[in-house]
């Protein structure tokens, strides 16, 4: 394990480590600046969305997660009597999205996408300058190491995985051709950007001839921090059964709540 960094965030100080080259950040010191303090941490897993998104993220980088286990905690999941820690979580499922410390400088530590999650629970505006300081901590070690490196475009391919693994094995029929995969993709593709954006992408090229590129290259940092979690919950409802016009309209209302929260914010309109 490799030696920590530490973030500074608002008034907390968060310590990030690297294990197998793969950074966690650490949930505990996430907490520091809530009244509720680390019990937060209980209070988030517990709750059966982000089980679910947990789930969704262990099964598609975790081989050895256990599925079949995951099915029994989320039966249980949402009654009063359910309890869950980020011990039983590991121990039950063997994930690897989160990691217990002991000691002095131990708590719970999360993958960047997971902790990214965690701080959107917590507080909008916390999410928005944790990921602001973890895009300048990354760009301060890609500068010395002469590397290129973007968050946000990070941020959102890591949720596109999960998106397109959801469609690959809910939406998409057996023995298909390549061009009806790609008509899929597509077609999912669109359906968050008309739940964002409120345009097509055919529509919005056909209105911006002038332009390189597509109508995300031109996103606000509000508007992919919403994409990226619409895409983590465009998978879930696919998992869940759920038609695509029905999804739209979830996603659709989901996208506006986000998006009144992270706008109405002076603290983010600062950092602009």
């Amino acid at each position: 394990m490799a030696k920590g960094r530490i973030l500074q965030v608002k008034q907390s100080t968060i310590s990030v480590i690297t294990q197998n080259k793969t950074d966690f950040i650490s949930l505990t010191d996430m907490t520091e600046s809530f009244s509720e303090g680390s019990g937060l941490i209980g209070k988030w897993i517990t709750n059966k969305n982000t089980l679910e998104y947990l789930a969704v993220w262990e099964n598609i980088n975790n081989p050895n997660f256990n599925y079949t286990e995951f099915g029994v905690i989320n039966q249980q999941a949402g009654v009063n009597r359910f309890i869950m820690s980020v011990g039983q979580w590991i121990e039950r499922t063997k994930a690897m999205g989160l990691l217990v410390k002991a000691g002095r400088y131990g708590g719970t530590f999360a993958h960047k996408d997971i902790a990214f999650h965690f701080a959107m629970w917590l507080s909008p505006e916390f999410q928005i300058y944790l990921i602001n300081e973890f895009q300048r901590l990354k760009d301060d070690e890609n500068n010395r190491l002469k590397l290129e490196w973007n968050l946000q475009r990070t941020l959102a391919k890591v949720n596109y995985h999960i998106h397109t693994d959801a469609i690959k094995e809910s939406l998409i029929p057996k023995e298909i051709t390549k061009q009806q995969v790609s008509y899929f993709y597509a077609n999912e593709a669109d359906l968050l950007n008309v739940a964002i954006f409120g345009i097509t992408a055919k529509e919005w090229r056909a209105n911006n001839h002038d332009k390189a590129g597509n109508i995300r290259d031109y996103a606000t940092l509000e508007q992919l921090v919403v994409l990226s979690n619409m895409e983590s919950i465009n998978a879930l409802l696919i998992r869940q059964g759920l038609k695509q016009n029905e999804r739209l309209v979830q996603l659709n209302k989901t996208a506006i709540s986000q998006m009144k929260s992270l706008l109405d914010n002076n603290a983010i309109k600062k950092m602009k």
